[in-house]
């Protein structure tokens, strides 16, 4: 039995919770991912998978064994990475994670640091703020970018490096379009931003929340247009019809380039939300990871920065 191959299947078999598409993202057959499955568990001597006719679960024997096999599968990257590696030449995979309206800002970081680092493979994935957290604790995430204000919730405990706070805006198509980008128009209320017909995220989205508490702070209860869990669909929706959008300024530095939009700073109340990368605490960094902690602090990344979220590297108009 290969050990570490069979630990990558109980790993896969726990994230797509599935027998088939477990099998199917680690390209071998069902019956083969069963049999290696049934190999480890007689190799430990304990029912690791609750076996019906469809994915039940992990036994509390098989999370252990599951938290053992996550440990090796990141050991042995840090190993062949280390291996693989020279001085100042990074080598390796690196799965990062954002929310999804942080990932323009993410997704601008992986291509920097793949043209700094080309032996780097930069992977970019969207998820809620609970999948992130999770995909950090289980190690099957290395780096990802959210909401800082959430790391003092129970049981969260990881590392962050501060990015930017962010301002938010409500989008909308222009009366008449700019002569050459989006443009920042004069401060709207939430209240009067909650008359208009929204596309707004799910409601599982962290997002969504911070926009329905501020709606509420300003006295308005809203029912969405269109509801999401697709930043493009958003920016899509707004540019397409009626509807406009509530957007951080790192998803308006986005579509600067759509000279039929505008982006309204929000006011009354200020929502100023801090974003950043974060890793789980206490867990030894890949040579991957080490180069990207180190580009996240580097002038170069934090003009990016300063520029592509926030306020967008711009005065806003008065009040």
């Amino acid at each position: 039995m290969n050990l570490l191959a069979s630990m990558r299947y109980l790993v896969a078999l726990s994230e797509h919770k599935h027998f088939g598409r477990a099998a199917q993202a680690c390209h071998i057959t069902q019956p083969a991912l069963s049999n290696a499955l049934r190999a480890l568990e007689t190799e430990f001597g304990v029912v690791i998978v609750r076996r019906a006719r469809v994915y039940v679960g992990l036994t509390h024997e098989g999370e252990r064994v599951l938290a053992a096999g996550q440990r090796m599968l990141r050991d042995n990257e840090v190993l062949l990475q280390e291996l693989r590696s020279e001085e100042g030449d990074p080598h390796g995979r690196l799965r990062m994670a954002a929310v999804p309206t942080a990932i323009p800002m993410l997704s601008r970081f992986a291509a920097m640091l793949h043209q700094r680092h080309p032996g780097l493979v930069p992977a970019v994935l969207s998820m809620s703020s609970q999948e992130l957290e999770t995909g950090l604790e289980s190690l099957s995430i290395d780096l990802a970018l959210g909401y800082t204000e959430r790391m003092h919730l129970p049981g969260i405990k990881l590392t962050a490096w501060p990015q930017s706070i962010e301002h938010y805006f409500l989008l909308r198509r222009a009366k008449t379009p700019s002569t050459d980008k989006l443009r920042i128009g004069e401060p709207i209320t939430w209240a009067d931003a909650g008359k208009l017909p929204l596309c707004l995220l799910t409601p599982d989205m962290h997002n969504r929340a911070i926009v329905d508490q501020a709606l509420r702070e300003a006295g308005v209860s809203v029912t969405p247009a269109i509801e999401t869990n697709s930043v493009l669909t958003l920016t899509l929706a707004v540019s397409a019809g009626t509807v406009s959008s509530v957007l951080p300024g790192g998803m308006v530095a986005a579509v600067r380039s759509h000279r039929e939009l505008e982006a309204l700073p929000l006011v009354a109340p200020e929502v100023r939300t801090p974003i950043g990368f974060m890793t789980q605490h206490g867990v030894r960094p890949s040579r991957a990871l080490d180069a990207a902690l180190a580009f996240l602090q580097t002038p170069e990344w934090q003009v990016q920065v300063q520029q592509h979220s926030g306020t967008l590297g711009e005065t806003l108009p008065p009040t």
